[in-house]
């Protein structure tokens, strides 16, 4: 079993409490959080294996929304309502996008060799092991940046919140699998607070006019993984009948 998979499968099996013994009388009290850990510099250090973050099956069901909250405009509803699961790009090993995180594990690569530093990279699991370049240097987006799967993306430290500001997508990859779309007009602001030492909070604000109505905002938690798992190889090439596989037909 993959370590994806492992985790996937985890998160959908509850276990015992953290801490306890499971023993009735004997439990034990809950072992508490270590303290958020931080570079040299006094920067929040996101190292560790994450796990969830995001949706999967349904951005709506998944954000904790009620159905009609999220403010589609009609042509984009009914661009996800005519949507197969079988037709999503990620099932013939294209990127799932820069939101769709979940299942696979994720790791924060801060780069502590310049000061202040250039660059964080996202690495995940999934798509062939693809990874998001994010520019810490304060630059500004380019005035016509050319359109990708993952988009331009550039950062900046709130005290202890990394905030991530991305424009320049492609439109080709869906926000879940029942479809729910973007355009090239989207502009992605993501908000990233260790609060614990075992938890990520994710502010996720989407603000695309050529398929929503106005910005709307959620929010996801990602968990910490085990010290000793690591990020595994994952081959899935362009339309190499993953989806098949997966069945998808």
């Amino acid at each position: 079993m993959t370590l994806a998979i492992a985790a996937y499968a985890a998160q959908q099996t509850p276990g015992p409490t953290p801490g306890r013994s499971g023993r009735g009388n004997n439990a034990q009290p809950a072992v508490p959080d270590p303290p958020v850990p931080r570079l040299p510099d006094g920067t929040v250090d996101l190292d560790g294996l994450w796990i969830g973050g995001g949706p999967v099956q349904d951005l709506e069901r998944q954000a904790n929304l009620e159905p009609g909250d999220i403010p589609l405009l009609p042509a984009a509803r009914k661009l996800r309502d005519s949507r197969r699961p079988e037709d999503d790009p990620h099932a013939y090993c294209l990127p799932q996008g820069p939101v769709r995180m979940t299942p696979y594990p994720y790791r924060f690569i801060q780069n502590t060799t310049h000061k202040p530093p250039r660059f964080m990279f996202i690495v995940m699991e999934s798509s062939n092991r693809s990874f998001r370049q994010i520019f810490m240097d304060g630059r500004k987006h380019p005035v016509d940046p050319d359109p990708t799967w993952f988009g331009h993306s550039i950062a900046w430290w709130e005290e202890d919140t990394l905030v991530i500001d991305s424009v320049g997508f492609n439109g080709k990859w869906w926000f879940d699998r029942r479809g729910h779309p973007h355009t090239e007009q989207l502009h992605l602001i993501e908000r990233w607070t260790r609060a614990t030492f075992r938890t990520l909070e994710r502010e996720v604000t989407i603000d695309d006019p050529g398929a929503y109505s106005r910005p709307w905002t959620t929010n996801f938690t990602a968990r910490l993984g085990s010290p000793d798992d690591e990020i595994m190889e994952y081959i899935c090439i362009e339309n190499n009948q993953y989806g098949v596989a997966g069945g998808f037909r």
